[in-house]
């Protein structure tokens, strides 16, 4: 049976070992094609085919439901599940999604873009199966770096109060999340998986049985028992915790044995209560270059499947805004031993990885913890130093009640960085950074900033550090800047709360916030080409809001428009709004940004054009909401 054939899991069922592999060799060779010409996660999927294939061999996908935390390892899952035969449009406009959602399949179950859901989500289905008085199997699949995001854990301990409550939960022990795994728990599971006990009894115990007079080949199925039962006397903890917990512990096992695989899930399935099943797997199995480079190779853009080198771009591109932040930030550690970097298990995403290389003292990894990094930071700057917080803005969700209460309340001088600031591109809806602004400008006490390039960039991280009255944030895109002159030293901070003005005209004011100042220059160029003059602000700051400057302004030309790459429900555009209906300046005015919608995966210029927010869309829709008796071309 080939790959192309299977439209459904439960076509699995019946297949030979021999087929189930023959699977696993299409699944990683169409894994490896897709993502070396379009781009995408890489090493988890990989990582997870045969664990993928064993487990739906024991399972009804009619009926029964598998929860993929995370995401980054369902490629296999997505391919045996329908849509082999479309996955070549993976993470594009309108194709395959890169994470799960329950739109796109009734085999995905439950969406998933952000760690340590699964376990949370599948109880919860067990539990409502049993109020339904149902009996379908409800299986969590989780990471063991998923593991260390304290809801994983808060779930287990739940799932253990309830003894009756069938729920199956898989743990891929690949040692790493995206950044090798921190913690005691990864240390725990690393010790326990590569002790000396379990190597020899795997690797020399059936080798020392068949040199047993008249035993030989014969007493093979006896050796795999004794095999099983002696790996549980060598590690006993790990099962001791469990069984204290309230789980059944079965393991670890061989994430590449389809045999052992199938084998294990079936015993599983006759157990009553929660069951944990230890699977120790390869990040990156089956190519070389992945499993060597298990950081690098979780992601890639596209590259050359040969050489895995990635695919040259036809120009150079300035470099990116966090290669920027990463720069910076090291240069000033270097002269402020107060300065503390700190990631949540992101530490090549945000470049933090260039502050740990230099100066592992000033950098720490909580792991997939934003919530704990967040208190941390807030205990850091209570004993005087300077905790710089670098955290995808779509994750510092996770750890919002901790900015309120921990940070907000008592005024502590946190420096959040937010990377990934509006629209990410081929991640999708848990990954675009559209909430920042409007949840983080209602706060009390917080300052909020963003750069409109990567030289101001280095002014804000600056400005950043040496502000102590309290918490500040800044958020920055993905991507590259715009090639703008940088400097290594010398930095001034910035005036808290003043904008720059970057252009005088008197028929209309925008206001460009971050990412938004550049295509509202652009913007300006076009109107000015129809007759109509803009004065464009760099806003700099939406909190606090530089009234003195922006109130004159407003009333003296009388129409204004707010430009910003967010949600426009309490973003920048509202603080504007709110602010001329306080002070009784009553203009017209305009919010360009991202409307009340969720925003899907597609190239992030791709979803600019979508929403409205290019250049040429902004000078259109201004001149038809302001001018439109006085240009009748449209705006090209």
């Amino acid at each position: 049976m080939h790959l192309s054939e299977i439209t459904h899991p439960n076509q699995l069922h019946g297949l030979s070992i021999h087929q189930l592999k023959q699977i696993a060799r299409q699944i990683r060779e169409k894994h490896l094609q897709t993502v070396a010409t379009s781009g995408g996660h890489l090493g988890p999927g990989l990582g997870v085919v045969e664990l993928t294939l064993g487990l739906y061999q024991t399972l009804d996908l009619d009926r029964d439901k598998v929860i993929w935390d995370v995401g980054h390892q369902a490629y296999p899952h997505k391919m045996v599940t329908g849509r082999y035969n479309n996955f070549h449009t993976l993470r594009q406009k309108d194709g395959v999604a890169g994470y799960l959602k329950r739109c796109e399949s009734k085999f995905d179950h439950f969406g998933a873009g952000h760690a340590s859901t699964s376990i949370s989500a599948a109880l919860g289905m067990a539990l409502a199966r049993d109020m339904k008085g149902d009996n379908f199997k409800v299986v969590a699949v989780i990471g063991d770096g998923s593991l260390t995001g304290g809801m994983a854990l808060e779930a287990i301990n739940h799932a253990g109060h309830l003894p009756k409550t069938n729920l199956l939960i898989v743990l891929n022990d690949n040692e790493m999340s995206i950044s090798p795994n921190v913690g005691a728990i990864s240390r725990y599971l690393n010790k326990m998986r590569l002790s000396a006990p379990v190597q020899f009894l795997t690797d020399n115990l059936e080798e020392q049985f068949k040199h047993l007079p008249f035993v030989g080949e014969s007493l093979s199925p006896e050796i795999d028992r004794i095999k099983e039962g002696m790996k549980r006397l060598a590690v006993p903890k790990v099962g001791a915790v469990c069984e204290e917990l309230g789980l059944t512990y079965m393991g670890p096992v061989d994430g590449h044995d389809l045999e052992e695989l199938i084998s294990t899930f079936k015993q599983a399935h006759k157990h009553t209560g929660p069951v944990l099943v230890h699977v120790a797997t390869v990040k990156g199995k089956g190519y070389e270059m992945a499993e060597k480079d298990q950081v690098g190779y979780h992601a890639q853009n596209p590259f050359n499947l040969a050489t895995g080198k990635p695919i040259p771009s036809s120009k150079p591109k300035p470099p990116a805004y966090s290669k920027v932040f990463a720069h910076t930030l090291v240069k000033l550690a270097e002269n402020n031993p107060k300065i503390v970097g700190i990631t949540a298990a992101m530490a090549t995403g945000t470049g933090l990885d260039k502050l740990q290389a230099k100066l592992p003292n000033q950098y720490i990894d909580v792991g997939i913890a934003e919530q704990h990094a967040v208190t941390m930071a807030a205990g850091l700057a209570c004993e005087g130093m300077r905790p710089v917080a670098a955290i995808y803005s779509t994750f510092l969700q996770r750890g919002y009640d901790q900015v309120v209460h921990d940070v907000c309340i008592q005024k502590l001088p946190v420096f959040f960085c937010l990377d990934r600031a509006g629209i990410v591109g081929a991640d999708g809806p848990t990954h675009q950074g559209m909430y920042d602004i409007a949840y983080l400008r209602c706060l009390p006490n917080m300052v909020l900033m963003a750069p409109k390039d990567e030289a101001e960039l280095q002014q804000m991280i600056v400005t950043g550090i040496e502000y102590t009255d309290g918490p500040i944030a800044m958020r920055y895109p993905r991507g590259n800047g715009y090639g703008v002159p940088l400097m290594e030293e010398g930095w001034e901070p910035l005036p808290i709360g003043k904008a720059e003005v970057l252009r005088q005209g008197d028929d209309v004011l925008l206001l460009g916030y971050g990412s938004m100042v550049y295509p509202a220059m652009q913007a300006a160029e076009i109107l000015s080409e129809h007759g109509i003059e803009a004065t464009v602000v760099n806003a700099r700051f939406v909190k606090p809001l530089d009234t003195e400057l922006i109130l004159p302004l407003a009333k003296q030309i009388g129409r204004v428009v707010t430009l910003e790459e967010g949600c426009v429900m309490g973003g920048f555009g509202s603080a504007v709004a709110e602010a001329l209906l306080d002070h009784n300046v009553l203009v017209p005015v305009i919010r360009v940004g991202v409307p009340d919608i969720l925003v899907d995966h597609a190239t992030p210029n791709e979803s600019m054009a979508d929403l409205g927010l290019t250049p040429p869309q902004i000078a259109e829709r201004v001149r038809l909401a302001f001018f439109s008796q006085q240009a009748s071309a449209a705006v090209s």
